[in-house]
């Protein structure tokens, strides 16, 4: 079987790329190993940036993101008992995020695609790339017991951060850095209303917490816990009688509780692989960087990599050149970085770490009242949390 692209993974990155390449008349496979219930089913973050759903409207994808999704003009900050309002769109002249559901995301693209019945392997096992350094690349698999090989010109892996892709590359190509933080998030979905319109990002005493919401009547809830606690560990009741803990006592008053309907805890690192393009293999989202879910920025880092490298294959395929493929690596981590030191100075500022004391409670107390009374610094929270210009 031969194509111009093999995308390697069918998260919201492979199947945006699909996507975008399918409308510049690009051809195209997407291979995944998983099955498509399991990769609809992972439960992720949702608060997407402008970049994110313009890119998501230019693939033809954004109808029911518009329809359905919850376009927020600012979120708010508690600390000291108190919450104080990031006004996003007065800070930014206009930018705003909105709440849609990742599963959501990858929901529209999977129909998308399926309508479109472009070529798309599920359940693919034992995959393998060949030939990344030289001119003629190729990815193998076994599907549903029949042995097949795509032969392409170019492979983008976006399969994530253990998958196939990065660890094809080898080891003395690709320089690694990596933050493992000492505590958890644990993570409630609930069919209850939201205990606000808006976002509430939590500093207290007892760690961090974090009220978020799915829809006017699904509310996703996080809070900061120990990195060897188990899910096992946390009924529900214990679970909303530490969040009640960490909230206001107006947010305390409107809390609703109620049966999860996904509970899990997720490890906090931050990663980036450097460099995002070895010979014909280009890496994209997961695969290449992982953030902090802190600051919202891993479906949007992945975005704007599909945004690069997808101008980078049109201008490679219909404009004869080279230059988007040359440049992408560079501009790719240019912006990874600055969302990486966002994502690690927002989880610093808002987690309790336990080397830090009362000290650095205080600490961040003070950082946190100096943000809210400094319209320089609460201008640079907002730039960074809607998202930055892809340049």
């Amino acid at each position: 079987m031969k194509t111009q692209v093999c995308i390697v993974g069918a998260g919201p990155s492979g199947l945006l790329l699909g996507a975008l390449l399918a409308r510049a008349g690009i051809d195209h496979v997407i291979v995944e190993r998983q099955s498509a219930d399991y990769v609809l089913g992972r439960i992720r973050a949702g608060v997407l940036e402008q970049v994110t759903t313009d890119l998501l409207i230019e693939a033809g994808v954004g109808e029911r993101m518009q329809r359905e999704g919850l376009v927020h003009d600012g979120f708010e900050l508690l600390f000291k008992g108190e919450r104080h309002r990031i006004d996003l769109r007065i800070l930014t002249g206009g930018k705003v995020v909105t709440v849609y559901g990742q599963t959501e995301v990858t929901r529209d693209l999977m129909h998308a695609r399926s309508a479109q019945q472009l070529p798309t392997f599920y359940e693919a096992q034992d995959v393998r790339l060949h030939g990344i350094e030289g001119s003629s690349p190729s990815v193998s698999f076994r599907n549903k017991g029949v042995e097949t090989e795509i032969e392409c010109e170019f492979i983008a892996g976006c399969d994530g951060y253990h998958g196939v892709s990065r660890q094809s590359v080898p080891a003395t190509a690709l320089k690694t850095y990596e933050k493992v933080y000492p505590f958890g998030w644990l993570g409630v979905l609930a069919d209850v209303p939201p205990v606000s319109d808006e976002l509430i990002y939590a500093n207290t005493e007892r760690g961090f917490a974090l009220c978020s919401m799915r829809s006017a009547t699904r509310s996703r809830y996080y809070i900061q816990c120990a990195s060897h606690d188990r899910v096992e560990d946390w009924s529900d009741d214990a679970f909303w009688e530490e969040l009640k803990l960490r909230l206001d006592l107006e947010a305390r008053g409107r809390l609703v509780a109620g049966t999860s309907i996904e509970k899990s805890i997720a490890p906090l690192r931050s990663f980036v692989a450097e460099p995002m393009r070895f010979g014909r293999l280009f890496l994209a989202g997961d695969a290449a960087h992982i953030v902090p879910p802190t600051g919202a920025k891993g479906l949007n880092l992945a975005t704007g990599d599909v945004k690069y490298l997808s101008d980078a294959l049109i201008e490679y395929f219909i404009e004869k050149r080279e230059t988007g493929i040359a440049h992408y690596s560079s501009r790719c981590l240019s912006r990874v970085w600055k969302a990486e030191r966002f994502s690690w100075w927002f989880t610093s500022l808002m987690h309790r770490f336990p080397e830090a004391g009362e000290f650095g409670q205080r600490i961040q107390e003070a950082e946190l009242e100096y943000l809210v009374g400094s319209v320089a610094a609460s201008t640079s929270l907002a730039e960074n949390y809607v998202g930055l210009a892809l340049r």
